[in-house]
């Protein structure tokens, strides 16, 4: 699988865009950052994330429930805990 660095509007992380399983992917790593930096990215991705069949996957060093609370009507999310402590978020529009 290939992974396209991508430059989007306001975001200050490395964005990467890839296809997997017939699904669009934008990913980035939030693990380093300090707020609010992990959830001003993800909502400046997450407006591009428009079609059912794309996504958006955040590595981040906590599970980022204030964020959820202001996505909660557009977005659906699932988690998980990485072996090595942080949570792999991916977001989808509903």
């Amino acid at each position: 699988m290939k992974k396209e660095l991508v430059e989007l509007p306001r975001t200050t992380l490395d964005i990467y865009k890839y296809e997997k399983d017939g699904l669009s992917f934008f990913e980035f790593d939030a693990t380093q950052c300090e707020p609010p930096e992990p959830m001003v990215n993800t909502m400046n991705v997450l407006v591009h994330v428009k079609e059912s069949s794309q996504r958006l996957r955040v590595l981040f060093f906590h599970e980022p429930h204030p964020l959820y609370l202001k996505i909660d009507e557009f977005f659906e999310h699932s988690s998980k805990e990485l072996d090595d402590g942080n949570v792999e978020v991916i977001f989808r529009r509903k």
